[in-house]
C-alpha cells in the first residue's frame, strides 16, 4: 500500500505537470525568464558589489545596467546583420535571372538525356523543367497571401506580449535575489527540508554548469569558424560564425542550419560574377570549416558539456532530446536537458529520501 508521504509528492508532482500544461504560456515565459536570470546573474551580482566613494550600488541600479549591457550586446548582433542583409538585397535586384535559368536547366537536361537514352522513362526532352516550373506556379497560385499576412501579424503580436513578459519577469527575478528559492524553501515542510534543499542545491549547480558550459561551447564554436572561414577568406565570416555559434544550440539540426546559412551566404556573395568551379571550391570551403568545427565540437565540448555538467550519460541525453523533439519541437530540444535534469535530480533524492528518512515512514 502506498505511504502517504509520497502520496502527497505524487499529488504535488502532478498537479504542478497539470498547471504546467494548461497555463503553457506563462510557464514557458517563467522558465525562460528564470535561465535568463541564471545567465545574467553573475553580472547583476558583481555589479551591486561595486561601491564608489564607500556606497554600494543600489540593486535596482545594478539590474538596469545589465539590461543596459544586453541591449547593447542585442544592438551590435543586429548591425553585424545590417550589411549582409544590404548586400543580400542588392544582389536580388541585380540577378540575372535567364542566366540562372539556364544555369540551372543544364544538368536538369543531361539528366534528362541520361533517363531517356536509357530507357528509364518514356517522357520527351524537358519534362523535368516543365514539371518544375508547373509546380511552382501552382505553389504560388495556391498561396493565401491574406491567411498569410494575418498569421504573420498575430505572430509578430503574440512575439512581442512574450517579449514583455519575459522582460518583466527576468527584471524582477534579477532585483528580487533567489526569490524563487525563497518561496520554494517556504514550501517545504520541516520534516522534509533536508531531503529538499539536498535536491535544490544539486539542481543549482548541476544547472550553473550547464549554462556555463553552453556559454563555453557558442564561444568556441564562435571563435573556431570565425578564425577558419576568415583564414579561407569567406565574406561576412563573423556574421556566419555568430548565426552558426547560436543555431548549435539546437542539439543535432543546429549545425545543419548554421552550415546552410553559411552556404547561401557565401554563395550569395559571388552569384553576380562568380563560376560555377569558383561556387563549387566556395561550397567546399564553408563545408570543411564547418566539418572541422562539428568534430571538435562533438569529441571535446559536447561530452564535456553534457555528460560533466549534468552527468548524463550520452545515449541517454539523446533519447531525452528527441523526445523533447517529439513534445515541443524545437523549443522542447532545447529545454530537453535542463527539465531532465531537474526531474532526475528530484526523483532520485526522493527515492533516497524515503529509503533512509525515518520522516517517510508510516508508523
Amino acid at each position: 500500500m502506498i505511504n502517504r508521504s509520497l502520496l502527497y509528492i505524487l499529488i504535488a508532482v502532478g498537479s504542478f505537470v497539470i498547471l504546467a500544461w494548461v497555463f503553457s504560456n506563462i510557464f514557458a515565459y517563467f522558465a525562460i525568464a528564470l535561465v535568463l536570470s541564471a545567465i545574467f546573474s553573475p553580472l547583476t551580482n558583481y555589479i551591486n558589489r561595486l561601491q564608489f566613494y564607500g556606497i554600494s550600488m543600489p540593486r535596482i541600479t545594478s539590474v538596469m545596467i545589465t539590461f543596459a549591457v544586453i541591449i547593447t550586446l542585442l544592438s551590435l548582433f543586429v548591425l553585424l546583420f545590417i550589411p549582409l542583409v544590404t548586400d543580400q538585397v542588392k544582389v536580388v535586384t541585380q540577378l540575372n535571372y535567364e542566366n540562372i535559368y539556364y544555369r540551372a536547366s543544364v544538368p536538369l537536361q543531361h539528366i534528362e538525356s541520361l533517363l531517356i537514352n536509357n530507357g528509364i522513362v518514356a517522357y520527351e526532352e524537358g519534362f523535368i523543367v516543365e514539371r518544375l516550373r508547373s509546380s511552382l506556379l501552382s505553389l504560388v497560385s495556391n498561396l493565401q497571401f491574406g491567411e498569410i499576412f494575418n498569421q504573420l501579424i498575430s505572430f509578430t503580436g503574440n512575439f512581442f506580449v512574450g517579449l514583455l513578459a519575459v522582460v518583466f519577469i527576468t527584471f524582477i527575478l534579477l532585483y528580487e535575489k533567489g526569490i524563487v528559492r525563497r518561496q520554494v524553501i517556504k514550501l517545504i515542510p520541516n520534516q522534509y527540508f533536508e531531503v529538499y534543499i539536498g535536491a535544490i542545491y544539486k539542481i543549482e549547480t548541476l544547472l550553473s554548469n550547464y549554462l556555463i558550459g553552453l556559454l563555453f561551447q557558442v564561444f568556441c564554436i564562435f571563435g573556431l569558424a570565425a578564425l577558419g572561414l576568415s583564414i579561407l577568406g569567406i565574406k561576412y565570416s563573423l556574421t556566419i560564425a555568430i548565426f552558426a555559434a547560436l543555431a548549435n544550440l539546437i542539439p543535432y539540426a543546429g549545425p545543419i542550419l548554421g552550415s546552410t546559412f553559411g552556404i547561401i551566404v557565401g554563395l550569395s556573395t559571388i552569384a553576380l560574377n562568380g563560376t560555377t568551379n569558383e561556387m563549387i571550391i566556395l561550397v567546399i570551403k564553408i563545408v570543411s570549416v564547418f566539418a572541422i568545427v562539428q568534430l571538435i565540437d562533438n569529441l571535446f565540448l559536447q561530452p564535456l558539456i553534457f555528460s560533466k555538467s549534468v552527468k548524463a550519460h550520452p545515449l541517454e541525453i539523446f533519447i531525452i532530446i528527441f523526445a523533447g523533439a517529439t513534445i515541443a519541437g524545437i523549443i522542447g530540444m532545447i529545454a530537453a536537458i535542463p527539465v531532465y535534469t531537474i526531474i532526475r535530480v528530484v526523483f532520485f533524492e526522493v527515492y533516497t529520501g524515503y529509503k533512509q528518512y525515518y520522516i517517510f515512514k508510516t508508523k
